[in-house]
């Protein structure tokens, strides 16, 4: 698709990595073969269209990528376990690929999202077939069935849109871009409580260094 994109478009300037989808299940509910299908789009799809137009890319010496991630890497809801394990492994391989490209003239950008208005909590949202009483306070509050969200989320596609153009055709594009009041409130809250823990645990932490 790359190639027949380059013989009708030409050059492909930027790429954005959206394919993705919602899995709901707790760990233990989790279905191998959903849970290796949810990483094949989410992560692999992602790497085999990032190796796709890097040749062209680094030929130029320009271009952009952005990686969609989510804010539930950040929460890491009950039941969004493996949703957020996928896209905590975007960020990890896109933070790396950062380093490697940035001496290159090619970007590489890192959107988290909060709620936006799309089809995520409606069709695009599946879960395990596997369901498990035990869980039914904390993941099974997330499965489909009890969610509320769809056409309710704050965000507005349009305008998050624009904002990441505005982000790539900048000077120099961020490497991480929050969307969303709600992403960046988030943030925020759980930034101070994690170094408040850090904090708390630094005499812990320390603690392992070989004695001099």
């Amino acid at each position: 698709m790359v190639r027949l994109a380059e013989e009708k478009f030409g050059d492909i300037g930027v790429l954005v990595n959206n394919a993705g989808y919602g899995y709901r299940a707790a760990v233990e509910e989790g279905d191998d073969p959903d849970i290796r299908r949810l990483f094949e789009t989410q992560f692999f799809g992602a790497v085999a269209m990032i190796k796709a137009v890097l040749p062209g890319m680094r030929a130029r010496h320009s271009g952009a990528i952005v990686n969609i991630s989510t804010i539930g890497v950040q929460i890491m809801p009950a039941g969004s376990g493996y949703y957020a394990a996928s896209k905590a492994a975007l960020e990890g391989m896109s933070g790396a690929l950062y380093g490697e490209l940035k001496p290159l003239g090619i970007s590489v950008t890192v959107i988290e999202p909060g709620a936006f208005r799309t089809d995520f909590a409606g069709r695009s949202l599946t879960q395990s077939s596997t369901v498990i009483d035990d869980y039914a306070d904390t993941a099974g509050k997330r499965r489909k069935e009890r969610d509320t969200a769809h056409g309710t989320q704050p965000g507005d596609p349009a305008k998050a849109a624009k904002a990441i153009i505005a982000a790539v055709e900048s000077d120099d594009p961020p490497a991480f871009l929050l969307l969303g009041s709600d992403a960046l409130n988030i943030y925020r809250r759980l930034a101070e409580a994690r170094l408040d823990t850090i904090m708390t645990w630094e005499h812990l932490s320390t603690s392992t260094d070989i004695d001099a």
